[in-house]
């Protein structure tokens, strides 16, 4: 048996997409083909970007409107001013705020969306 050691999403142009995440946390890939690029995160966990295996993948991504849109989660530790810290430099880069930082009943947090619409949420260590 097993725990849950790939996160994948799927997205329009995965070395597009590799590019975003590898610099929006600082990170380089582990793996790279024409369609998947992963990157360890953890201990032997990962999370990788697939746009596909083939040529029709632009075409299933252009019709992706209706596709679910992941979250992906980072928690920070260092309360609300951390947070809020993460949150101007993200704007910095120019990201898209979904949610401006708030308190929630789990403490601060905020949310920004990756170019394929997929939500990536700033939250404080539980």
């Amino acid at each position: 048996m097993g725990a849950p050691n790939l996160f994948l999403i799927y997205v329009r142009d995965a070395a597009a997409s590799a590019r975003f995440y590898g610099d929006l946390f600082d990170m380089k890939p582990a793996f790279t083909s024409p369609f998947f690029i992963s990157f360890d995160i953890a201990g032997g966990v990962s999370f990788a970007v697939w746009s596909g295996e083939d040529a029709d993948a632009d075409a299933r991504a252009a019709d992706a409107g209706d596709a679910p849109r992941h979250e992906i989660g980072l928690t920070l530790p260092g309360g609300a001013a951390e947070i809020d810290a993460r949150f101007e430099q993200w704007r910095a880069k120019g990201l898209q705020v979904v949610s401006e930082p708030h308190d929630a009943v789990f403490g601060r947090t905020f949310v920004v969306a990756d170019p394929d619409g997929h939500l990536i949420r700033v939250s404080p260590v539980d």
